[in-house]
């Protein structure tokens, strides 16, 4: 009797724990999760992207991110098409299928330096989370909710972000036992900063894969939120 008591006791205090769980906690407890040893701010890692889409040849993406070196590429082939962006400590240089441009000749392939900092953007964003949540000018809400997604129950944080970065409103659900990240979303907002309901998309993540010691979704399936219209599916393959 006195076990089950002590048992009833730690499963109640679990419970309850979940439910007063600060945003500041929960993040550190994801972040412990996914980068438990710390390596997210070093990282040095070669890894393969294979995006499948309705109606569309596959895109094959490798990507080398050094982040203490401040260096970035991404090798992207579709078709007949191979494509490279690179960034080394701010400088850019672009190639289309095997010939290295200038600005103009690139302006005809429809490549650009602003292009290759929205690819380095976009991938260290999205394979770097929940760590760069962790950023300057990211702004974490006041409290944990708790919310029901697509039949499964998860602890959500809703985050903003300081007007020079961006003014979408992205939502982030975590397993409430492990604190894993399962799925993030993220709405637009009108000129007075209020969510548009039918905007946006959603973002179903699932497998894993080692990245650097890392656990970076292996599987990412894209989805507006407006009408549940499938977009895509990103499949990390690692080198």
């Amino acid at each position: 009797m006195k076990n089950a008591l002590t048992l009833f006791v730690l499963f109640f205090a679990l419970i309850l724990s979940s439910q007063n769980i600060t945003p500041e906690l929960l993040l550190q407890n994801t972040v412990n999760y996914h980068d438990p040893n710390g390596n997210w701010e070093t990282l040095k890692a070669k890894f393969t992207v294979e995006m499948t889409t309705p109606n569309a040849s596959k895109r094959t993406s490798k990507i080398r991110i050094d982040l203490a070196r401040e260096l970035f590429s991404v090798k992207a082939t579709r078709d007949s098409v191979t494509t490279i962006y690179s960034i080394n400590k701010g400088k850019c240089s672009m190639v289309y299928n095997g010939k290295d441009l200038d600005s103009v000749s690139a302006k005809a392939k429809n490549m650009s330096c602003d292009r290759a900092t929205l690819y380095k953007n976009y991938y260290t964003y999205l394979y770097g989370l929940p760590m760069k949540l962790n950023d300057p000018g990211t702004n974490l809400s006041d409290k944990v909710e708790k919310k029901a997604f697509k039949g499964k129950d998860y602890l959500v944080l809703k985050v903003t972000y300081d007007e020079a970065i961006g003014s979408d409103v992205w939502y982030f659900y975590f397993n409430p036992k492990t604190y894993a990240m399962e799925v993030y979303q993220f709405f637009k907002t009108d000129d007075n900063g209020k969510e548009k309901t039918d905007s946006g998309e959603y973002i179903l993540l699932s497998e894993e894969a080692l990245i650097n010691d890392i656990k970076m979704p292996k599987v990412r399936a894209w989805y507006y939120n407006k009408d549940d219209k499938y977009l895509g599916t990103d499949t990390l393959v690692e080198e």
